[in-house]
């Protein structure tokens, strides 16, 4: 009951909010956002998108475009569940501040006293590594990096923890910001070692409940279950075509939560609040400070049309400066889809947008033209150029795949036996991977990712154009190592959505 009415009366004070504001509100949102969010969406071939827009405490915009699934009906509505992917990382960070402040530990205990296991390859690092260490990125490992191995992998989350130690690291322990989802994942694993309860409970708990959160999910594998939601898309071969629902729930604290813009606008509500939730401090405000601390700096600033002073890492938020504002914000991006999160606290101004494909910049110009709206900055046409930047790209990665494709479609002689090239291979952080005939190619198999494959179509000399069956995972070359005639080892890269790392496994003998 006390739920049911919470969610009316809700609902009562955004639509007496949106009536309210709408003389304030900037004519690019009231006369103009429902055009470039559609021409946008066409342009960048989104099914569907969701988006909030809260100023002062009020819901200025809050509404569905779109349709859940292509060539589908069903409507994108305020209630719609997407993945929200690194969005997630926030949630993390804020019960492990929560905690701090509660005194069940400190965000400056060292991680092994939590998990005793935790090892990194430089000893050291992995012995002095602190909780904050986990939850802004500087333990140095490069972005991504490990990512192939875990990524919708069947690894459980202590052998992910424990996979860590055999990655050697690509920078000195705490001089380098490199995106580390394992680390995140560590953080959120010390929770039940500290008051015995998972981190999805302890999320639904402490934020889902107490917010009214009531459509949220912290684990993807309920995803597919849920009445409203988005199916996942991305490209293939030029092609937008949906793909079934990722399962990353061994990587839960970094990435796997999905909701919806109705259930986000109370989270961003208690964000620009300080805590405070109908009124209620839900979270205290020293929590929602301690995660806005700068903890590390970021190496790139990536604003299409002025020059930010900085970019800093808190514990789950950047933060950076745009028109002398400062922004506090995240991204995230799972198998079809990607969202946005970003607030300018002295402005009380939060803007969400979730959108079902991965291959979009939708998701960030809408918000930088709501931005520069309210900023009174003159129209800049984001998505515009941001279409041009990915035209650009696309079409050089399509030139590439063209002249593999076409290498292979040649059929050139292997230097060596089709069956030399077939046998079991290993890498030190993977582990097992093999190389088989069936169906009459060379595929690769992966062990812990068993229902993936890549196939291998050979283009000259030892290299081979691979094409992995899960779009996700891309296309690549793979050059395979031979010495006096003997196949030593093979290189693999995935996609960069994935992880920019090769990974070279070796030929058992």
């Amino acid at each position: 009951m006390i739920n049911l009415r919470r969610s009316a009366c809700f609902c009562i004070t955004i639509l007496i909010a949106a009536t309210s504001a709408r003389s304030q509100t900037p004519s690019f949102i009231t006369d103009s956002l429902d055009s470039f969010i559609s021409r946008g969406m066409k342009n960048w071939q989104i099914p569907g998108l969701s988006i909030c827009v809260i100023k002062d405490g009020k819901i200025v915009v809050m509404k569905g475009y779109g349709v859940k699934k292509i060539g589908g009906d069903e409507k994108v509505n305020e209630n719609t569940l997407f993945m929200i992917g690194s969005n997630s990382k926030i949630f993390t960070a804020t019960l492990l501040a929560l905690l701090h402040y509660e005194n069940k530990l400190s965000l400056d205990d060292k991680v092994t006293k939590w998990i005793p296991e935790f090892k990194l390859d430089n000893k050291a690092a992995g012995e002095q590594a602190i909780i904050r260490d986990l939850l802004c990125h500087r333990i140095g490992f490069r972005t991504f990096q490990g990512d192939f191995t875990y990524w919708t992998s069947d690894l459980t989350r202590s052998q992910v923890i424990e996979k860590m130690s055999h990655i050697k690291a690509a920078y000195p322990f705490r001089t380098t910001w490199g995106y580390t989802n394992a680390a995140f994942l560590t953080a959120g694993e010390i929770i039940p070692r500290a008051i015995g309860k998972s981190w999805e409970i302890f999320v639904k708990e402490r934020i889902f409940d107490p917010l009214g959160m009531n459509s949220t999910l912290a684990l993807s594998r309920d995803f597919p279950s849920a009445s409203n939601k988005a199916v996942p898309h991305t490209f293939q071969d030029g092609q937008l075509i949906s793909i079934p629902y990722c399962q990353i729930d061994n990587l839960a604290p970094a990435g796997s939560i999905s909701s919806s813009v109705y259930d986000m606008s109370k989270w961003i509500m208690t964000q620009l609040g300080n805590g405070k939730w109908n009124g209620v401090q839900v979270i205290p405000a020293s929590v929602i400070a301690e995660t806005r601390k700068p903890h590390s700096i970021q190496d790139s600033v990536e604003n299409l049309f002025n020059h930010a002073h900085f970019l800093l890492y808190g514990l789950g938020l950047e933060l950076t400066d745009y028109e002398g504002k400062e922004i506090i914000s995240h991204t995230g991006g799972v198998n079809g889809f990607v969202s946005s999160v970003t607030m300018i606290p002295e402005e009380k101004l939060g803007i969400v947008v979730l959108t079902n494909t991965d291959e979009n910049k939708l998701y960030q110009s809408v918000k930088w033209e709501i931005i520069d709206a309210y900023l009174k900055v003159p129209f800049r046409n984001y998505d515009s150029a941001y279409l041009s930047n990915y035209s650009l790209r696309k079409s050089d990665n399509d030139r590439k795949n063209k002249q593999w494709s076409d290498s292979a479609s040649l059929q050139l002689k292997t230097p060596l036996a089709l069956s030399a090239y077939t046998g079991n291979y290993f890498n030190e952080v993977y582990g097992n991977m093999k190389v088989v005939m069936e169906d009459g190619e060379l595929r690769m198999k992966f062990s812990h990712h068993p229902a993936m494959y890549a196939s291998l179509r050979h283009i000259g000399n030892n290299r081979f154009y691979a094409i992995f069956s899960d779009p996700e995972f891309g296309k690549s070359v793979f050059p395979f190592e031979v010495e006096n005639g003997k196949v030593k080892s093979v290189t693999v890269k995935v996609a960069d959505f994935i992880e920019y790392d090769p990974y070279v496994f070796r030929k058992s003998e």
